[in-house]
């Protein structure tokens, strides 16, 4: 009877046994694949099979259960893992390492300083358990004194799975991106490396109260069924890189960089970049710099600290080339990742290599006096125990969103915004087309006489915005071709609170008629009353800042009246705003008054049907098209646009010429193979 019982009990262990290998086998292939979620819940089950007895294999079943937790950010669960490691007696050194870091993403501070402490009696140049140590010991005070920074979880943009990386966009930032593995994203079936669905850009735009709104999946060719996950705009916003994670039954996952370009308000089917030739290696975490001249990147690729390494690669117009590794005081034996720059220059980052509270910290990277970057961690409550990544930034003000884990026992990202007070003095500066709209093509350069000389990129809605520095003079010119400049002149002082400099850049056409705005005359005669004052002295300024133009004036009126008395009194209008001119210093043969009486009717540009909404572009307001209105208020309308005063470009080469036809001003030549900037030149 014992013999039989112990046949069946060894025949059970031998069935369980088999399975837990079944089980094993499973698990070992999930992993090879980086699917650590479905690779976890097989090694789990092997656990289980495995009889107690077997201290050895459940030993190394745990260990491998203990790494797909850490790669998941399932913490609680690597520890106790990491914990049947040792107890089982399979332990070694990295074990201890890996759970003093897991212990850290708990805030087991005092526990992980033990174990930093074991590790570092067996390996005592341990980069890892050299700064873990100082950061277990270290992370209890950081986290008590605390930082003026303010940060709250989001709640309009989290789900109940992961939500990170977002990526501030549009020209007013009222577009936040981000990725997320909420149910509403693409494919039927759940990733095996997380447990929920691949994730997706979505988007959340901002109403005209400046709510926020319920995200949206962005129907487009952008996403797939694969995973898209952290991404990056160009800083025009014309194109998005972003990270992609394909899916092959038979071989690991390899992230890429991929773009996506906008056109018609709509993001277009992704395309790989290729940064190099390694195909064995992961890319992902894109970034590219304020001047667009380096995408920075997250990679795996040979020749790095350690870990995950940040690179960058310079972007061509003919495509990416030089690909650097940024080395020390960036890298680490551990993890930098999701690169992202604030607009003043400052470089973010995160990384489980330098000390901190626990995770992933944000850290700042500035570059000092010799040209090197230093590096600053910015404290709680931007940071702490967990993972915390994924900046993006409003503008040049220290405020936005990020992405963390904290306080999610089942390691899911959620978006926070955050904040910091600080003392920002801006130029926001609107470039648009006289009588017109906003001219994105535009370009405006800054030059300060503390040495201050950028070009600044306009956006579509004609905007520019520009951190300046107390204590300053600066002048603006803003230029754009097909129009004349526009210069401005600002003085910075010093200030107690944040200052935004409000300046417009309008710029008139050398194609079309210009109308100016605000001129008046008495009733029946040429005399410029006081208030066309204001218009007139903007058009000496703009003639001043365009010394080469010759215009004509020209005057208009209604078709009321004679045709002979309403030319004369619009020629001797005319010739008083130029008389006006001449008396302010401009050239008299620089201008040309031209009296039209009715002649010449107003052709309505797109811009007045804003207006008044029963006029088309290109309606001419003749006699004849303003009676047939029917509508008194309308045909006064009318009138009163006919009653005007405009300029036209004649020429934009006057005085540039000697009377043998040559050029006044010879190119200056360049004597260093350094390039010069001819565009302007300021004198303050």
């Amino acid at each position: 009877m014992n013999i039989r019982w112990c046949f069946l009990f060894t025949l059970v262990l031998l069935l369980a046994s088999c399975g837990a290998d079944q089980n094993l086998k499973r698990g070992e292939k999930y992993l090879a694949l980086g699917e650590y979620n479905d690779a976890a819940n097989e090694f789990k089950t092997a656990y289980q099979k495995t009889p107690a007895k077997d201290r050895d294999k459940r030993g190394r079943i745990s260990g491998k259960q203990a790494y797909c937790w850490e790669r998941i950010s399932q913490s609680q669960k690597a520890i106790a893992s990491y914990r049947n490691v040792i107890r089982y007696k399979q332990d070694n050194v990295e074990t201890h390492l890996s759970l003093a870091r897991q212990l850290m993403k708990n805030g087991n501070y005092k526990e992980a300083a033990q174990e930093f402490q074991l590790v570092l009696d067996s390996l005592p140049d341990s980069e890892l358990a050299r700064n873990g140590l100082k950061a277990a010991q270290t992370a209890p005070q950081i986290k008590q004194d605390g930082s003026r920074y303010t940060v709250k979880k989001m709640d309009i943009f989290n789900s109940r799975r992961a939500d990170y990386c977002p990526m501030l966009g549009g020209d007013q930032f009222d577009r936040l991106y981000f990725s997320s593995t909420r149910n509403e994203a693409q494919g039927n079936e759940l990733s095996g490396i997380t447990g929920a669905k691949p994730g997706d850009i979505f988007v959340s735009e901002k109403d005209d109260k400046g709510k926020w709104g319920r995200p949206q999946t962005i129907e487009s060719g952008l996403n797939t069924e694969y995973d898209e996950g952290a991404c990056c705009l160009s800083p025009d916003g014309s194109t998005m890189y972003l990270t992609q994670c394909s899916t092959d039954p038979d071989y690991p996952r390899y992230a890429s960089i991929v773009t996506s370009p906008r056109s018609d308000a709509a993001w277009g089917k992704s395309q790989k970049l290729e940064l190099t030739r390694d195909t064995l290696s992961s890319y992902a975490h894109p970034a590219i710099s304020p001047d667009g001249q380096w995408l920075y990147f997250t990679s795996d690729m040979p020749g790095g600290k350690g870990g995950l390494d940040i690179w960058r690669v310079r972007l061509t117009t003919s495509g990416t080339a030089g690909v650097e590794n940024l080395g020390e005081p960036i890298n680490t034996e551990g993890d930098e990742m999701f690169p992202a720059f604030r607009p003043n220059g400052d470089f973010y980052f995160s990384s489980d290599g330098h000390p901190g509270l626990g995770g992933l910290d944000i850290f700042i990277a500035k570059v000092g006096s010799n040209g090197r970057y230093f590096l600053e961690h910015p404290g709680y409550p931007l940071n702490s125990q967990g993972d915390d990544f994924g900046m993006t930034f409003e503008g040049p003000h220290n405020r936005g969103f990020f992405s963390s884990n904290r306080n999610d026992g089942r390691g899911w990202d959620h978006i926070y915004s955050f904040e910091k007070p600080e003392i920002i003095q801006t130029i926001k500066g609107w470039v648009y087309e006289m009588d017109g709209y906003e001219l994105p093509a535009a370009q405006v350069q800054l030059v300060g006489n503390d040495g201050t000389n950028l070009k600044l990129s306009v956006k579509g809605d004609g905007s520019f915005e520009q951190v300046i520095n107390p204590g300053v003079s600066y002048i603006l010119l803003a230029s754009c071709k097909g129009f004349l400049n526009h210069k401005e002149e600002l003085r910075v002082d010093e200030v107690m609170e944040s200052t935004e400099y409000t300046l417009q850049f309008p710029l008139a056409s050398i194609r079309v008629p210009v109308l100016i705005d605000n001129i008046f005359y008495d009733y029946d005669k040429a005399t410029l009353r006081p208030e066309s004052k204001t218009a007139l002295d903007e058009l000496v300024k703009l003639l001043e800042e365009n010394p080469n133009v010759t215009i004509e004036l020209s005057a208009h009126a209604d078709y009321r009246g004679s045709a002979a008395y309403n030319k004369t009194l619009s020629q001797r209008r005319a010739e008083s705003v130029v008389n006006y001119l001449i008396e302010h210093g401009i050239a008299k043969d620089r201008l040309t008054p031209k009296g039209y009486g009715k002649e010449k009717a107003k052709t309505i540009r797109k811009k007045v049907t804003e207006k008044y909404k029963w006029l088309k572009e290109g309606d001419v307001l003749t006699e004849e098209f303003i009676k047939a209105l029917g509508d008194k208020e309308k045909e006064e309308i009318c009138n009163q646009l006919n009653r005007r005063t405009e300029f036209i470009v004649l020429r934009t080469t006057y005085g540039m010429f000697d009377e043998q036809g040559n050029l006044k001003v010879q190119p200056k030549k360049k004597d260093t193979e350094e390039p010069v900037d001819d565009d302007a030149f300021f004198d303050f």
